[in-house]
């Protein structure tokens, strides 16, 4: 089971309030916060396309550009083990570490 609801590019995690009784969610990938609410699955999905709605005609009105996917520019930092294991584990494979790296990531994330 998927918790996550997708509109016009953006997607949202979901989870379960029991003690209010309701869906709760939040787009993710976005520094800007925003959330909804509902008692129902119809509700909760009518309350992000809403959100997303409301998000980029607030960002419009306000002349900011609205946040978006990534840039695809990853940085982060491993041990010298793991990086020469990726490099190797590249080259033998016959990609540049970079190809290889976003093929190992993209069959993490499915």
């Amino acid at each position: 089971m998927t918790n996550t609801m997708t509109y016009k590019g953006y997607s949202a995690r979901i989870e379960y309030d029991d003690s209010d009784g309701i869906f709760v969610g939040r787009i993710a990938g976005i520094r800007d916060g925003v959330g909804f609410h509902a008692d129902t699955v119809k509700g909760l999905r009518e309350a992000f396309r809403e959100a997303v709605d409301d998000y980029l005609e607030t960002c419009a009105k306000i002349g900011k550009k609205p946040q978006r996917a990534f840039s695809g520019q990853v940085m982060f930092r491993v041990s010298p083990e793991v990086h020469r294991k990726a490099a190797l584990a590249a080259e033998l494979s016959g990609k540049s570490l970079n190809q290889w790296a976003e093929e190992v990531l993209a069959r993490a994330a499915g």
